[in-house]
């Protein structure tokens, strides 16, 4: 039987990871085997307290608990190498604040049998009701049915990653299952075989950008992305590290600096120099200490607070 595993990183949010939790008890898996691994990321609040409590009487669960917080990258890398060591033939990265259709994993494997070499699947996401970007824009009808991600498209130009069909309601325009530029953390079904193949999440990014990096590194093995909108899930989408803040000035400044000068072309590299220097005279705090930081070549957690 396919060993599915699936791994939901935790830190200081145990009210958003149970909720994802009772989603994918829910889960049809008839014909896979299910584990879930809960990584918590080092959280100062009563999580593991909340978690344990809620695992000790429930089968198919495994808590890991980090003793620093290693970021999105190190976190899971924690959960994929505690997966791989139990033989999971997939491992499913999920955020917690996210709430699973019974179908999505069932449906997800479907599609792996459709192409070869598949490395990394994602699902459709909507926002969860009352998540969205622009709240007074949809119909009470049409809540539920915004899109977030339906495939991931990268402007190597300018080195950012966009989600497709972001703020559209669903009609039916992203039924086509179909290769993507990246996937996202958010929620990526990986083909074990392909993370022997090409590694774990790189944590010097330690936060954004780690899933396209992953994404990029899989391609150019000659690993397929691919976005199946046959599976779908809700993602209540988190504003306090969104654009302009801190914490996304910081590591997307430092990290695009990082992903371009890896991957992008020698003009692109150019731009990108160009654009720190007008960071470091006039940029924000948070956007000159991510430029410095990828000069100093610190990386990881960096000089975050």
């Amino acid at each position: 039987m396919v060993k599915v595993f699936i791994i939901i990183l935790n830190w200081n949010g145990a009210e958003d990871t149970l909720n994802c939790l009772k989603s994918l008890e829910k889960l049809k898996k008839d014909k896979y085997s299910l584990t879930t691994v809960v990584v918590d990321n080092a959280s100062s609040d009563d999580s593991v307290t909340k978690l344990r409590k809620y695992m000790k009487v429930r089968d198919g669960h495994t808590l890991i608990i980090n003793k620093s917080n290693l970021g999105y990258a190190g976190g899971m890398n924690s959960g994929l190498t505690y997966s791989l060591k139990k033989r999971a033939n997939y491992v499913m990265c999920i955020n917690n604040d996210t709430i699973v259709d019974k179908y999505l994993i069932e449906k997800m494997i479907v599609s792996t049998g459709k192409k070869k070499n598949i490395g990394i699947i994602c699902p459709k996401i909507y926002f969860a009701k009352g998540y969205e970007f622009y709240k007074k824009r949809y119909k009470k009808s049409e809540l539920g049915k915004v899109i977030w991600y339906a495939g991931g498209q990268i402007d190597w130009g300018n080195v950012y990653g966009s989600n497709r069909g972001v703020d559209e309601v669903d009609r039916g325009q992203f039924e086509k299952e179909e290769e993507t530029d990246f996937a996202t953390g958010n929620c990526m079904l990986i083909n074990v075989k392909a993370l022997k193949d090409i590694g774990f999440f790189n944590e010097k990014y330690f936060l954004y950008l780690e899933d396209m990096e992953l994404s990029i590194r899989m391609k150019n093995a000659g690993w397929k992305i691919l976005y199946s909108p046959k599976g779908y899930l809700w993602h209540k989408v988190a504003q306090s590290s969104g654009i302009g803040s801190d914490l996304n000035d910081y590591y997307t400044t430092r990290n695009r600096m990082l992903f371009g000068y890896t991957y992008a072309s020698t003009r692109t590299k150019l731009a990108l120099f160009r654009e720190s220097i007008k960071l470091l005279i006039s940029g924000r705090e948070w956007q000159k200490a991510g430029i410095k930081d990828f000069y100093l070549r610190k990386f990881g957690k960096g000089s975050w607070k």
